[in-house]
């Protein structure tokens, strides 16, 4: 009787009186288990800040690429002939290119900055700039090349619309689905202009 009294006891002192309860007891007086915090998108503000970045970056080049359309187009500046002379890399995928552009109307050769797509000895249409500094390849191939950057915005904002709408309090099914198949519109509309575009570039 005394060393399962003591058994007991030591017991009691080694493992407190909780060791001790009935199963059920123990199982009433434990504390919930808190549920796992998922992880929180941002605020307000950072969803504002977020689509002001997006738009900033794919929306403001749009207007800013209309100048040189129109160049290519022919609707501004002078037409004539452009060869391409020499091209200065200047790292980083930049180059310095000169050409020589000759007017339409037969008027003197003018040195002028070249795009650098166009090899030394090419010569192709071109339109030369108000400013006279710089000639431009003009017809589709020219505005084909300066549509590029315009469809590549065009692609890369296609989802935007379905992040706010995503974020907002009017997001329903239909509604998301209807701005899911509009991106996937533009985006394949963008990838394609860009496509276009570079083998315009390129082509004889």
């Amino acid at each position: 009787m005394r060393n399962r009294r003591r058994a007991g006891t030591s017991r009691l002192r080694r493992y407190g009186p909780s060791h001790t309860r009935p199963r059920g007891e123990d199982a009433a007086h434990r504390p919930a288990l808190a549920p796992a915090s998922r992880g929180r998108g941002p605020g307000r503000i950072g969803k504002a800040l977020i689509v002001l970045m997006w738009a900033g970056a794919f929306v403001v080049p749009i207007p800013l690429s209309v100048p040189s359309i129109r160049l290519a187009a022919g609707a501004v500046g002078t037409p004539g002939t452009l060869t391409g002379d020499a091209c200065v890399s200047l790292g980083r995928g930049r180059y310095d290119c000169q050409g020589t552009f000759v007017p339409g109307d037969g008027g003197p050769a003018i040195p002028v900055s070249a795009p650098p797509d166009l090899e030394a000895g090419d010569t192709v249409a071109a339109q030369l700039t108000p400013e006279g500094d710089r000639a431009a390849v003009a017809g589709p191939r020219g505005v084909l090349t300066a549509l590029i950057l315009p469809f590549l915005c065009v692609g890369a904002i296609g989802f935007l619309p379905y992040v706010v709408l995503y974020w907002s309090s009017r997001a329903t099914r239909g509604r998301l689905r209807a701005a899911a198949i509009g991106g996937g519109v533009l985006t394949a509309a963008g990838l394609a202009g860009v496509t276009t575009g570079l083998i315009a570039i390129y082509s004889v």
